[in-house]
């Protein structure tokens, strides 16, 4: 049986801005920075590869702006997510720890995008050492996305109860699938 502490962190501060309960936006919205950032650490590293890299050099530079960008957002609705469970709790401190490490992350970003505008003229590869900030900015994120996984799938942050999730798993009377 959950607690009130539970109940309340499966709901949303705001479904309108967060989602709706038992379908919260953070979720989907982290696909963006998620997806740009691996992508351009393949690029970086495809560019010391291929004969003539400045492709790779720029369209790395932009996925890394794309994903700060999706960041920001998934950052937005993140915090509406944290300030549903309630403080001094183990979910909560993850939370912030999950907060944190996105944060830095994003601000490693940042300083990477910065770091390479407008130098992608030349056409060469991507340097070392914004190669290795690329690369360690991305294995602090799959720490950050571990983290959220135990928030939403250990402590079940804006996941629906169990008695709401049962529905699912009930047959219709019919004895047909339902698609939902």
């Amino acid at each position: 049986m959950a607690s009130e502490s539970q109940f309340q962190a499966k709901r949303p501060v705001s479904a309108a801005l967060a989602g709706p309960y038992g379908h919260p936006f953070h979720p989907i919205l982290v696909t963006v920075p998620i997806g740009a950032w691996v992508t351009s650490l393949v690029f970086d590293i495809a560019s010391h590869v291929v004969h003539r890299p400045g492709f790779l050099t720029q369209s790395s530079e932009w996925l890394i702006a794309v994903g700060v960008i999706g960041a920001l957002l998934a950052a937005m609705v993140g915090f509406l997510d944290l300030f549903a469970i309630p403080s001094g709790t183990p979910a909560f401190r993850t939370g912030l720890v999950h907060m944190t490490l996105n944060l830095l992350v994003t601000a490693a970003y940042v300083v990477n995008f910065l770091w390479r505008y407008g130098d992608h003229a030349g056409g060469g590869s991507v340097g070392t050492g914004r190669l290795v900030l690329s690369a360690v900015s991305v294995a602090a994120l799959g720490v950050s996305g571990f983290l959220g996984g135990k928030l939403a799938y250990r402590y079940g942050v804006r996941v629906a109860d169990e008695s709401t999730q049962a529905e699912g798993y009930t047959p219709s009377r019919s004895g047909t699938r339902s698609t939902g």
